[in-house]
């Protein structure tokens, strides 16, 4: 039971904050040129490099702790912030400049192929998703509930695929006004996970210290 409300947990914290819907307008800007054979391809491959990111530092989390001497606290504390920050921007129906800023965007425009970079990396799998995920590990009691993380990512990476891969579908049914409802909703919930990263990463520094 513990396994699958963490598996759930984990599902919820990751899937409003790679918000695969808030990528569909960046996806098809990207991908206009293509054949929908192509579209298929490069929404794959985009899902795909998402879950490998996320998968590494879901099972490298606790190696980052010991290399660079911190703590899970601060790091719940800073991802809680920065989580809140995307979070908010998120609400306010704006793009996060951790997501990809206009530079990179306007350099995506010439590439050949923006599956890896930027629709994977960073649009997907940005700071926000890793800091999530990190923290996750932390959580984590033992190997089997870091399985049910990689699950959890392999969900979200597989939502994401779907959702990008019926982008066309998606715009015509919610347009850019229902895609930024969900975004609203999506950073609303985002927000409550990182004001929950906060306050267990305050409170866990609290009793270390006493």
């Amino acid at each position: 039971m513990r396994l699958l409300s963490y598996t759930l947990v984990a599902f919820g914290s990751l899937f409003p904050i790679v918000d695969p819907f808030a990528a569909v307008p960046i996806f098809l800007a990207l991908v206009g040129t293509q054949s929908p054979p192509a579209r298929v391809s490069t929404a794959l491959r985009a899902s795909a490099t998402c879950f490998l990111v996320l998968s590494l530092f879901g099972l490298a989390g606790g190696l980052i702790f010991s290399f660079f001497g911190i703590t899970l606290p601060a790091f719940k504390i800073t991802g809680g912030i920065l989580l809140f920050a995307i979070g908010f921007e998120m609400m306010r129906a704006r793009p996060s400049p951790t997501r990809g800023t206009h530079e990179e965007a306007r350099e995506a425009e010439t590439k050949e192929d923006v599956a890896v970079i930027p629709l994977g990396l960073p649009l997907l799998s940005g700071p926000g998703a890793i800091a999530t995920v990190v923290v996750l590990v932390g959580k984590a009691r033992g190997i089997p509930e870091r399985i049910c993380l990689v699950v959890a990512i392999a969900a979200v990476s597989a939502v994401t695929f779907l959702v990008l891969r019926s982008a066309d579908i998606v715009a015509r049914v919610l347009g850019q006004t229902g895609i930024n409802i969900v975004g609203r909703v999506m950073g609303l919930i985002l927000a409550a996970v990182a004001a929950q990263f906060v306050l267990d990463g305050a409170h866990e520094a609290l009793v270390a210290w006493r």
